[in-house]
């Protein structure tokens, strides 16, 4: 048996940060420390609980079971303290503490820098965490507590999910620009004409690719799937070697450095609508820094290019 006596907050700190993170060197520049210094951290929490909690490989860490067990423990643990830090903290007007992030991949490479850079600015006495994942997993992050804000495509209402839309994007099909010649004109593209472009796509799971599937299935047509990737950076290298087309938003293009490869042609008649939305718990008060970096999420998305 051990008991929270036997760990420090600061190992758990640490803990939390690389199964975030997935690697240790990425959570040593999180962390700003040395990545061996990191490495003894966690080495010694695992021989105090006696368990492994990380599988290494080659890409990375992941969790063993224990380490599942232990990180919703300490995610526990680490909130609570927060929120008592917030809540003193509140008492000088000065919000303090740790808030974490969830974002959606294709909108994180537009919004990470920024938001680091007002963040820092506006709340240098709080801590901030960014962690990416697709919508799906952001909404179970979010009501399980594990995040404290996320930013959501298109989420299903939940009893325990608080949901505010703050941005509409049309979706468009994007296909590979002719080599060597200026970029043709991109007229809207008739929902009906969509069955003759060999489509590729994220998996199921996608919130983007449940939206598509909900409009076609609304226009009576069948989608030409040609190939289901995950990732929005990998459909952009295949649509622009040629393996097909993709369905993507006007933010999932302009993250790409290859969007000048590119040609989009709005989606029409009917017009799919994706929406980005804030998440949070619909049964926990948000603190005085929750809220203040909800603030700051909601001007940055709705100040982002159209």
């Amino acid at each position: 048996m051990y008991s929270l006596s036997d760990m420090n907050l600061k190992q758990l700190e640490y803990f939390v940060h690389v199964a975030e993170l997935g690697s240790f060197s990425k959570a040593a520049v999180v962390l700003d420390i040395a990545q061996p210094a990191l490495s003894r951290q966690v080495r010694s929490l695992e021989t105090e609980l006696r368990q492994q909690l990380f599988l290494r490989n080659g890409r990375g860490v992941a969790l063993t079971d224990a380490g599942k067990r232990l990180f919703d423990h300490s995610v526990a643990v680490l909130q609570l303290m927060a929120h008592a830090r917030e809540d003193l903290g509140a008492s000088r007007d000065e919000p303090v503490g740790r808030v974490t992030i969830g974002l959606p991949p294709s909108i994180g490479r537009q919004l990470t820098l920024p938001l680091i850079d007002r963040f820092k600015k506006q709340l240098p006495a709080a801590r901030l965490a960014i962690v990416e994942g697709l919508s799906t997993h952001i909404v179970e992050w979010v009501t399980t507590g594990r995040i404290d804000i996320g930013l959501v495509y298109n989420p299903e209402a939940q009893a325990g999910l608080e949901i505010t839309p703050l941005l509409q994007e049309a979706l468009s099909l994007v296909s590979r620009a002719p080599k060597g010649k200026r970029k043709p004109a991109a007229p809207p593209l008739p929902m009906k004409e969509l069955p003759r472009y060999p489509l590729i796509v994220p998996e199921r799971v996608h919130a983007m690719r449940r939206l598509l599937e909900t409009q076609a299935a609304l226009a009576g047509i069948k989608l030409d799937i040609a190939w289901e990737v995950s990732s929005v950076p990998s459909i952009i290298d295949l649509v622009c070697a040629g393996y097909g087309h993709a369905v993507l938003t006007a933010s999932g293009v302009a993250a790409s450095a290859r969007s000048g490869e590119l040609v989009v042609r709005r989606l029409t008649d009917p017009a799919p609508v994706s929406v980005l939305c804030l998440a949070v718990s619909a049964h926990k008060r948000p603190t005085p820094l929750a809220l203040h970096a909800m603030r700051l999420l909601t001007e940055l998305v709705r100040g982002l290019p159209a």
